[in-house]
């Protein structure tokens, strides 16, 4: 069975401002992203813009990311479907392209109960030989995969991970006494991270390691190694920033840090908007701030 541990940035998909996919920008942070130490890719996620972007257009953003990665880390892809039907082609499709692993949305059309969630799980599942990661964001999307609907889901091989992202650190306990070790629990939230570590998440689905993957990389790592007390020196500087991840405008504000940190292009596909006014200044205030206190940090460290 395959499992997965260590920081997965959710790959913002870098747009031209006219909203037109920039594939090479896309590669570029590809690159340095794995040049900095992650442990695998996604590609379309919801930072990703997948709802909003054509079945061609997933398509051409799964086979250059298969290109730039070229084997180095595992590759997967956001899935995100209305019907079950097509949430099972797309599974097949994106295997084709050269997806190495699926981190599934729940349906994005109806909020399903919790047999029906189970039931698609279970079709997606059998739909390939791909790994899945089970996104569980029910605040976003309105349906809970619960330690009980993971209990259902035990025997399907290829579920292999969850994605928790319930707001409620108290989960990631929950899933370990109802299922022991059967799913890799991986962070879904960059401001819980240290927490969820301390009680046995095993990886990290971040977006704002687009911005700061050598710093996230690095708390992932002190967490790992049992180092706490470093990891909440580091942790306490980039929370601010990493608040912004749960934010409904997360998509905005992550490549907003993108373009302050490296340069990445910040627009993204309508109905998101570019941010403007007090909420612009605000943003960029607080990531700001964060990038001046990395560099105060690493000038003591150099002292």
């Amino acid at each position: 069975m395959t499992h997965w541990q260590g920081v997965f940035p959710a790959v913002t998909t870098k747009l031209d401002q006219d909203g037109s996919i920039n594939l090479e920008a896309t590669k570029a942070s590809i690159n340095r992203l794995i040049d900095n130490g992650v442990s695998g890719i996604i590609v379309l996620p919801m930072l990703g813009e997948n709802a909003s972007l054509l079945p061609q257009e997933k398509e051409a953003v799964i086979r250059a990311a298969k290109e730039a990665i070229a084997g180095r880390v595992p590759l997967l892809s956001g899935l995100a479907e209305i019907s079950t039907a097509g949430a099972v082609a797309s599974a097949r499709k994106f295997q084709d392209y050269g997806a190495e692993g699926l981190m599934v949305f729940p349906s994005l059309g109806y909020k399903t109960d919790p047999r029906e969630t189970a039931e698609w799980y279970k079709a997606i599942a059998g739909a390939s030989d791909l790994p899945i990661m089970i996104y569980n964001n029910p605040i976003a999307y309105g349906v809970d995969v619960t330690p009980a609907v993971l209990e259902v889901l035990a025997d399907c091989p290829t579920i292999v991970a969850v994605k928790e992202e319930t707001g409620d650190v108290r989960r990631v306990t929950d899933m370990f006494i109802a299922l022991g070790n059967r799913f890799d629990i991986f962070c879904g939230v960059d401001d819980q991270i240290v927490e969820s570590m301390s009680l046995g998440a095993t990886g990290w689905v971040s977006g704002m390691t687009n911005a700061w993957p050598k710093e996230c990389v690095q708390i992932f790592n002190l967490c790992a190694a049992g180092n706490f007390a470093a990891a909440r020196d580091l942790y306490r500087v980039m929370t601010p920033s990493f608040h912004l991840d749960t934010h409904v405008k997360l998509v905005q504000y992550i490549k907003m840090a993108e373009h302050l940190v490296y340069g990445a292009p910040e627009w993204t596909r309508a109905p998101r908007l570019p941010l403007t006014g007090e909420e612009r200044e605000r943003v960029i205030a607080t990531i700001t701030a964060t990038i001046e206190q990395l560099k105060q940090m690493q000038s003591r460290r150099a002292a």
